[in-house]
């Protein structure tokens, strides 16, 4: 074989593999506005005796999830901006019935929360602080 048509073969091969990574990374991360039931959620699930004035995001995580310090450092810092909000993580790792009952299937998974107790949004997988401070700014009604 050529020893230029087998560089070029790795060359094509590295390119195919990068380009499948990227698509697959991009389409990692899901937003889903609400669940449709209308049905309010009970804030003694997240340890909370109401939610804040403008609600609360409640971030899942576990103990071995590689993303959730990340999407947790940038919640942390969206909650200096928003006051009237309740910022909440909780690690499932030891609480399958959590995990069970709002059907985890990957962390993080993030849910805001009106003040009236209603999911606005559910977001999960590979979280950019852009996402996040979106979903924040639509359940506070600020504009970015």
């Amino acid at each position: 074989m050529d020893p230029l048509a087998g560089a070029a073969g790795v060359a094509a091969l590295v390119s195919l593999a990068t380009l499948i990574g990227l698509v697959l990374r991009r389409r990692s991360s899901r937003v889903k506005r609400g669940d449709g039931s209308g049905q309010a959620l009970d804030p003694a699930d997240f340890g909370l005796d109401r939610f804040g004035p403008a609600g609360a995001v409640v971030q899942f995580s576990t103990e071995f999830c590689s993303r959730c310090p990340g999407v947790q450092r940038h919640l942390s810092a969206l909650s200096g901006q928003h006051a009237s909000l309740q910022f909440l993580h909780l690690d499932v790792t030891r609480k399958p019935e959590v995990a069970t009952k709002y059907r985890l299937l990957q962390t993080p998974t993030v849910l805001t929360i009106g003040s009236d107790g209603i999911l606005r949004s559910r977001l999960s997988g590979a979280l950019t602080r852009e996402q996040l401070a979106a979903a924040v700014n639509e359940l506070t009604g600020e504009s970015p």
